[in-house]
């Protein structure tokens, strides 16, 4: 017979165990009245198994579910400026071309002047013949103006990216 129990440490909240557990699994042993009782009570979940290598799995995936996802940057566009323009009480907006990819309004941005990055942020407003829109493709002409930010000259470089999420296993 075989009892399995994974316990992370927590503030107590559980009369069965002092501690919050991850989960309460058994392997070829079947739970009495009063442990699935308090374990309803509790809210908790027992899971039995007859396969070891289904426990081993169920808690791998639990400490999977514990790790923090990797941030990582996906570049979606590259945009050259073209020209700038200052308008009052707006700033300095950047006439682009986009090179590669789609700009879309949410993306975040990196500037570079001659190949040396000078601005990390986000885009104020893109627009196309005066008018707002979410994203421009490749080949298309932009006007773009970036947040707290007004200091882009002629043949900077864009380049627009997102943040990804990407899981993390224990392999």
């Amino acid at each position: 017979l075989f009892f399995f129990f994974l316990m992370i440490r927590r503030p107590p909240r559980s009369t069965l165990f002092p501690y919050t557990t991850l989960f309460r699994s058994g392997f070829n042993v079947r739970p009495t009245i009063n442990a699935r009782a308090l374990a309803a009570k509790e809210e908790a979940d027992i899971r039995s198994y007859n396969v070891i290598y289904d426990i081993i799995e169920d808690v791998k995936s639990a400490l999977e579910g514990f790790l923090e996802p990797t941030l990582s940057e996906e570049l979606v566009a590259t945009i050259e400026v073209r020209e700038t323009f200052k308008v009052p009480k707006v700033g300095v907006i950047a006439g682009c071309h986009v090179v590669s990819g789609t700009v879309s309004r949410k993306d975040k941005i990196k500037l570079y002047h001659e190949d040396r990055l000078i601005h990390d942020g986000k885009i104020a407003s893109l627009k196309r013949f005066k008018d707002d829109v979410k994203e421009v493709a490749t080949g298309f002409e932009c006007g773009i103006s970036l947040e707290r930010y007004d200091d882009i000259k002629i043949n900077d470089v864009i380049e627009a990216y997102k943040i990804v999420e990407t899981k993390r296993t224990l392999e």
